[in-house]
């Protein structure tokens, strides 16, 4: 014991050397190699409230038949034996009595090659993890390493703390940084503080609405044609309220499969189902703190619309195949194109949830509402184009702004960026050619033109009948791709799953355009 005391300074040296605790664990393994028959030294990180407990750190090689049971499979008498384990302090050895063998027996899933010697790793607060010693096959330990291992849970406890802060620390920057770059990309920003383009003029009221909701947790729902601008208000909900430092995460309901959409959004347990090979943590316990946008929230099945009714009701969750329900504190805000009250009617939305989600509600004008706003909108494009396609500056002429406002954009502000994009490309460095990006979308203007030129508003196309022509377009400039770089989804800005079941809506069909595409080559 005397000559372990010795190198007990070289295992607080490596336990503080390394900011992993992984590398720190291996190198604190060689120093007790002469000291202890080790066959493998392990850290588990344990969270008993959540249910969940995971090596992080191995001495020595990874063994696959090493495994731990989970706490959210303890029944309540061996939940209890651990607390009272945790609170001694002390470690236990299997081999030393019944009851210690029976404790080893609910941590480890299967039997150990050697003896077994396990520790609580403590910080001033609660047990953070276990610290487990497994001896050579038919090796055992003794209570002089009982001993040795009552000196090692100090260093190591701290290793542990260190590592989870600074993973901590990571995440929360990764998050930020991933979601900053994300934005900033999308609008092509040097800051996420810029000011918002309109919101001195047509977003005003909604600005006023986003400045009110932001004080508050209170659930958002932002209403609006495709292309308005939802996810770009709902970042910057998250950006003026207090969670604006934790994580913004989107989702789109539209393009979760429905099998999938438990797991994605509420996370699964190992084995759950086939191919559930580890623990997964869903969208909102990843939202933890922060703010989860929920786009297409329309799209939600009806499963996952009852489980996302109890969260908003309670913050509780349930992993698909767990037992112990999640707490998570999370600010939610929705979005959606689709008439939800025709959906409710229809019974394919739940009536209860939409008076959960609609606590305050902010409608964003569609682009020919606002049209005053299309001049600095068409500048703003103009420059993110020049950046992205490393172009000279070409900016908007006075007559390329007459003919902006001559359209009616069915496809709001994400059809202006994409119209703006295929003007710069065409226009190759000359300029803006405009008149030609409008070609592919000129029959949805045509048709708009001679409708106003009509007699009676009787003649006036729907939305549906201008949405129509508009994918059409897109769909014979694509030659039928929906998917890919030069796809009609590439080209709308939208993504493939949400054209499709627009497509399915509208009766469009695309396999025309395919075998034109096959047409053509033919002649060719």
């Amino acid at each position: 014991m005397e000559k372990f005391k010795e190198i007990c300074l070289e295992v607080w040296r490596e336990a503080c050397r390394d900011i992993e605790i992984d590398k720190s664990c291996r190198t604190i393994t060689q120093l007790l190699l002469d000291h202890m028959p080790l066959g493998q030294v392990l850290v588990l990180s344990l969270d008993t409230r959540k249910g969940f407990m995971e090596i992080v750190a191995s001495g020595m090689d990874p063994d696959p038949d090493c495994a731990f049971n989970s706490p959210s499979e303890w029944l309540p008498d061996e939940m209890e034996q651990f607390r009272i384990f945790c609170e001694r302090g002390m470690p236990v050895l299997r081999s030393s009595s019944p009851e210690n063998r029976e404790l080893i027996r609910i941590l480890m899933r299967s039997e150990p090659p050697g003896d077994v010697l396990a520790g609580p790793l403590k910080n001033e607060n609660a047990v953070m993890g276990l610290l487990v010693l497994i001896a050579g096959p038919v090796e055992a330990f003794t209570s002089q390493h009982a001993g040795m291992m009552q000196i090692l849970l100090e260093p190591f406890s701290v290793a542990l703390n260190n590592d989870r802060r600074l993973h901590q620390i990571m995440t929360l920057r990764e998050a930020a940084e991933a979601d900053k770059k994300s934005l900033l990309r999308k609008l092509s920003r040097k800051s996420l503080t810029d000011t918002i383009i309109g919101a001195e003029s047509g977003l005003r009221q909604v600005m006023n609405r986003v400045h009110l909701v932001s004080r508050s947790d209170v659930p958002v729902m932002i209403l609006g044609e495709t292309g308005t601008g939802k996810e770009l208000i709902s970042r910057e909900i998250h950006r003026l309220s207090s969670r604006s430092s934790g994580p913004f995460i989107r989702i789109n309901c539209g393009s979760i499969p429905p099998e999938l959409i438990d797991s994605q959004l509420f996370g699964h347990e190992k084995g759950a189902f086939t191919g559930a090979v580890a623990t997964h943590k869903g969208w909102f316990e990843r939202a933890d703190g922060g703010t989860l946008f929920l786009d297409e929230i329309g799209e939600l099945p009806p499963a996952g619309q009852v489980r996302l009714l109890r969260i908003i009701q309670d913050g509780w969750l349930e992993r698909v195949g767990g037992r112990q329900p999640v707490h998570v504190d999370v600010r939610l805000v929705v979005a959606t194109n689709r008439d939800l009250a025709e959906m409710i009617r229809g019974g394919m939305f739940r009536e209860d949830l939409w008076y959960r989600l609609s606590v305050f509600p902010i409608l964003l004008p569609s682009l020919r509402d606002r049209k005053d706003d299309i001049p600095e909108l068409a500048v703003h494009f103009a420059e993110r184009a020049m950046i992205r396609f490393n172009l000279p500056s070409q900016m908007p002429t006075e007559r390329d702004l007459k003919l902006l406002r001559g359209y009616d954009w069915p496809g709001n502000i994400r059809e202006l960026a994409s119209v703006i994009d295929r003007a710069a490309i065409l226009g190759d460095g000359h300029g803006l050619k405009l008149e030609t990006a409008l070609g592919p979308a000129g029959e949805g203007r045509e048709t708009v033109e001679s409708a106003y030129s009509g007699s009676t508003p009787a003649h006036f196309p729907s939305l549906d009948a201008v949405v129509t022509s508009h994918i059409n377009s897109a769909l014979k400039l694509a030659r039928g791709r929906v998917e890919g770089a030069y796809g009609a989804a590439s080209l709308l800005k939208i993504h493939p799953n949400t054209l499709r079941a627009r497509m399915k809506k509208l009766n469009i069909d695309w396999t025309g355009y395919r075998g034109q595409e096959k047409e053509e080559t033919s002649l060719a």
